[in-house]
């Protein structure tokens, strides 16, 4: 159980407040338990404060004194910075999780240079509204009651699936990235409705639903994906006439190409300051 844990927050962007906004909205921690610091923004600091009414400082070593539990969340190129500073009150008996892309928890250990628990965490932004899809690994001085605290913390935020770290690249680009995907295709459809003379009311609910609808049954479904649009096409039917044209523009291909980009740019990330340990 977390509710009782306090929790540093290192770093203030937007992958650290849907976690926090996850966390409070599930009455999992109680903001008066949650610390948030940053490398500089202060105006950051205050917005956080006000919209959740959780604890910030502008100084991170205090925020981590008083933490049960530390999520690395700055950005991965400050992870050499912050843990310099952080180190000394680092104790073992806290434990680190990391939500940094590209970073791997045996440099994360290499830098803090003490057998320091570190789990690996990868959420992503649907942990606002309880619905993130995210990746747990545990480091070389993680036991199982600190991958399993990892897990029941980020649980009630979504879904967690247990994974050897050495997949975590591939999960950052499908669904770390994933929800960025959903929303620049709907923005396509919501143009279309637009130009259609749709209102962006109607259009909204009507997309929202097909995107829900086609989730419930990919997901209770033992049909292939392929399987199941080709449910859809009828010949010379409307549906039959846009595959047409995504094939001819290649926009499978395409958008498997962007996908691996971006597990590139999470190897890339990694590899640019020394994480690939």
């Amino acid at each position: 159980m977390t509710d009782d844990k306090t929790i540093a927050f290192i770093g203030a962007g937007s992958m650290a407040e849907s976690i926090i906004g996850g966390l409070l909205k599930k009455h999992l921690v109680s903001p008066t338990n949650i610390t948030v610091t940053n490398h500089s923004n202060e105006q950051r600091l205050l917005d956080i404060k006000n919209n959740f009414g959780v604890n910030t400082t502008p100084t991170p070593t205090k925020a981590v004194e008083i933490a049960d539990i530390i999520i690395l969340a700055m950005k991965p190129k400050h992870i050499e910075e912050a843990v310099a500073t952080l180190k000394p009150v680092i104790t073992e008996n806290k434990l680190v999780l990391s939500v940094l892309a590209g970073v791997t928890t045996s440099y994360i250990e290499q830098l803090l240079d003490n057998p320091i628990p570190v789990v690996r965490v990868m959420p992503n932004t649907s942990a606002k509204v309880g619905a993130s899809s995210t990746a747990v690994s545990s480091g070389y001085y993680a036991a199982q009651h600190h991958l399993d605290q990892a897990a029941d913390l980020f649980s009630a935020i979504g879904t967690v699936t247990i994974l050897e770290e050495s997949h975590l690249d591939a999960v950052t680009g499908i669904s770390g990235s994933g929800p960025a995907y959903f929303y620049y295709f709907v923005e396509a459809m919501s143009n279309v409705a637009k130009d259609a003379g749709l209102s962006e009311e109607k259009a909204k609910e009507l997309i929202i639903q097909t995107i829900y609808g086609a989730a419930v049954r990919l997901q209770s479904s033992h049909l292939s994906p392929r399987d199941l649009y080709n449910e859809v096409i009828s010949p010379g039917g409307t549906t039959e006439a846009a595959f047409q044209s995504m094939e001819s523009n290649r926009l499978q291909e395409s958008f498997q190409k962007a996908i691996h980009a971006a597990i590139n740019q999470s190897k890339a990330l990694g590899g640019s300051t020394k994480f690939n340990n």
